[in-house]
């Protein structure tokens, strides 16, 4: 009789970290399926995680160490031992850190998955004695969080077991990206609630809207504001929590005059009753959450949408109550990010202030250096020039912007080493290539940013010489002579984190999931976590620190308002966004998700098209100042006709090292800029919003 064991673990593919049932029968994973005990994602998969098994055994996965024996993306390797591997990489990190410093030496890492693999990362940095760590922060979560945590102090939580009476979705596909969240809003959907979607694209959730606000790509800032003004003239604020719990509504209230709902018409497209509309509903329907996604982070009004989004929440006084938004306290583990954990107290301040954007001027906050930054530094050395990179599962070349002058960088840097599952365009530029366990392959600790939970992550695989970021990390960090800041084994780190618990490990692997605290009206208690213990409206903190003590909006560049002349060549407005099958530039070469979605496509209006002679299936070129990539035209009255939405982080595997995996020929990020003006506080680049032109690529 075979022996059949089910483990509980969770999903890694992206950040949200969705309970599962692993199915083994003896010890071969035979079945995976959403645990229905979760209090996340309730049993449910989305589809990338339906492909876990393609991921864990696809025959192109990496299985052990690599080393470039040709030209850099030549495609030419040879394996080595992980021995070889790491005293490689350590011998070069060492000569760079000799030689030009330890600031000439930058750790990369990407997407966030749940765990602490980047505070592994920060902990080896900050003990090593670079100040410059980059991560997807100025783009992806960070400017929401960063904005709600000025202004109110915490980051929000959703309550959707009372549940809402009303949900705004502001730039967020929550059923196909964000699972648990989706799950909630279709949950609370059937139970009456209503629901404002705030998107340039109709889609699955804009269909069943109340009010769909479809806003031009890179104006939310313009949007948030006048609703704002609807709220405060048509006096709908909540005025007990305005006067007990907030400083600087009079000030708001003057401020907010220039943003009419006829001017902001003008800005964002949409008309000016339709900003009422939905103000309205919004602020009478008690209670009432706002989700905010990634679209909003990706212009330099970044920081400032989310403080409007923050100020609309208050005002309404949807913060704190049952069925709004929560400050909820996490689960009693070792914080990621924390100082105890990446030891950043290591690190001296002299050293510190060698990072990268040091001088830029950004929030005292910001911690990272900027990838355009790294770009500039490598190629122009300036202010100093990196020598050696390491890079922990980020494809650069499909995730940076202005992606051809990322390339001449890689080109010019003098070691690479990547960490990958597969061979991306990034990693084939590498020196050393190491190859790295996916998520059912180690032991983990997954912390979800937008939920007050903790969830196991257990070993049910082992696929060739894959090790765990921690492993990998820890033994080169070894090599380094900084390995006394490590621990043992991966085991011991995962006891130090679960310490505050009162767990080890292995007692939380019984257990599975810690669910942190929720707390309705805590600030009635403690007063809200900012300096004035009051949610600011006005902060004084900003005006100090030289920003905008109220979010003021600026038009981006390149658009119609901003750069009216460069609309005869380049009429039509960019925008992405993310699909259901892929995380950024991940699982391309996946077959189940390939099937639904075999190549880049790009949204365009029938009538645009039928102007410029393209029809359904034809191949386009899409071009900016930057240069242009090619991607299939589908027509779809889903968008306006002055905007196109262009397929993200395209690449072809099936292409091979011959042609560097096709990373060029359909991907966005030829097309964005980074040059300045950057986003003031974050220093974020405008990745959406700007003026294209499209033609029917030659025969």
């Amino acid at each position: 009789m075979s022996v059949k064991t089910v483990l509980k673990t969770a999903c890694v593919v992206c950040q949200a970290g969705c309970g599962i049932l692993v199915h083994l029968e003896e010890g071969k994973i035979v079945k995976i399926e959403g645990d229905p005990d979760s209090p996340f994602n309730h049993g449910s998969l989305c589809l990338k995680g339906e492909a876990a098994l393609e991921h864990l055994y696809h025959p192109d996965r990496l299985k052990y160490p690599l080393h470039r024996t040709g030209v850099r993306g030549g495609g030419k390797w040879k394996r080595i031992s992980w021995d070889e591997a790491l005293d490689e990489v350590a011998e070069a990190l060492k000569n760079s850190k000799e030689t030009y410093g330890p600031e000439s030496v930058i750790f990369i890492r990407g997407s966030f998955r749940g765990g602490y693999e980047g505070g592994h990362v920060g902990r080896l940095a900050n003990t090593f004695g670079t100040p410059n760590i980059a991560s997807m922060a100025p783009l992806c979560f960070v400017p929401r969080q960063s904005g709600s945590l000025i202004t109110h102090g915490f980051n929000p939580v959703p309550d959707y077991d009372y549940p809402p009476s009303c949900m705004m979705v502001w730039g967020a596909n929550l059923p196909e990206t964000r699972l648990g969240e989706g799950i909630g809003t279709l949950r609370a959907l059937k139970k009456g609630s209503k629901l404002i979607v705030v998107d340039p694209r109709k889609f699955e959730l804009s269909r069943k809207a109340d009010v769909w606000l479809q806003v031009r790509p890179g104006s939310d800032l313009a949007l948030a504001l006048g609703l704002i003004n609807v709220i405060i003239k048509d006096n709908l604020y909540d005025k007990s929590f305005v006067e007990k719990w907030t400083v600087g509504f009079d000030e708001l209230r003057q401020h907010i005059e220039q943003y009419t709902p006829e001017e902001m018409e003008k800005i964002t497209w949409v008309p000016a009753n339709l900003i009422r509309d939905a103000a309205r509903l919004y602020a009478t329907s008690k209670p009432s959450i706002l989700q905010a996604g990634n679209a909003i982070d990706h212009t330099n009004n970044n920081f400032q949408t989310a403080r409007a989004l923050a100020i609309l929440r208050a005002i309404t006084g949807n913060l704190g109550v049952p069925g709004g938004e929560l400050a909820c306290s996490q689960p009693a583990i070792v914080p990621m990010g924390s100082p105890e954990f990446d030891l950043r107290d290591k690190l001296s301040q002299k050293e510190r202030d060698k990072r990268l954007n040091t001088t830029s001027g950004l929030l005292p906050t910001v911690f990272y250096a900027l990838p355009q930054s790294i770009v500039k530094s490598i190629l122009e050395g300036e202010p100093y020039r990196l020598r050696a990179a390491f890079i922990l599962e980020c494809n650069m070349l499909q995730t940076y912007q202005n992606v051809q002058e990322v390339y001449k960088a890689l080109k010019k840097i003098d070691f690479l080493a990547a960490v990958d599952m597969f061979m991306t365009p990034t990693a084939a530029m590498a020196d050393i290539v190491l190859p790295v366990a996916g998520f059912l392959e180690i032991n983990n600790i997954i912390a979800p940013p937008y939920y007050p939970l903790v969830q196991v992550q257990q070993k049910v695989a082992e696929i060739g010489e894959c090790r765990s970021d921690y492993e990998i990390i820890a033994d080169l960090a070894r090599r380094l002579g900084i390995g006394e800041y490590f621990w043992e084994n991966e085991k011991e780190c995962l006891d130090f984190i679960m310490k505050p618990a009162g767990l080890t490990f292995d007692e939380f692997k019984k257990i599975g999931t810690l669910v942190g605290k929720k707390e309705y009206r805590k600030h009635e208690k403690d007063g809200f976590p900012t300096p004035s213990k009051k949610v600011e409206i006005y902060s004084q903190r900003l005006k100090d620190w030289g920003f905008d003590p109220m979010p003021t909006y600026r038009e981006i560049p390149e658009t119609p308002l901003s750069a009216p002349e460069l609309t005869k060549e380049y009429p039509l407005v960019l925008t992405s966004w993310k699909i259901e099958e892929f995380r950024h530039s991940g699982q391309r070469q996946i077959k189940s998700l390939r099937k639904r979605h075999p190549e880049p496509v790009v949204f365009i209006h029938p009538d645009t098209a039928r102007g410029l002679g393209i029809v359904e299936g034809d191949t386009v070129c899409i071009e900016t100042k930057r240069g242009k990539v090619q991607q299939k035209a589908l027509l779809t009255t889903d968008i306006d006709r002055r905007v196109v939405g262009v397929d993200y982080a395209w690449w072809f595997p099936e292409k091979g090292p011959e042609t560097m995996y096709g990373w060029a020929e359909a991907n966005v990020n030829i097309l964005t800029d980074d040059a300045p003006p950057w986003g003031t506080e974050m220093g974020t680049p405008n990745l959406r919003g700007f003026l294209c032109k499209i033609f029917k690529a030659p025969a």
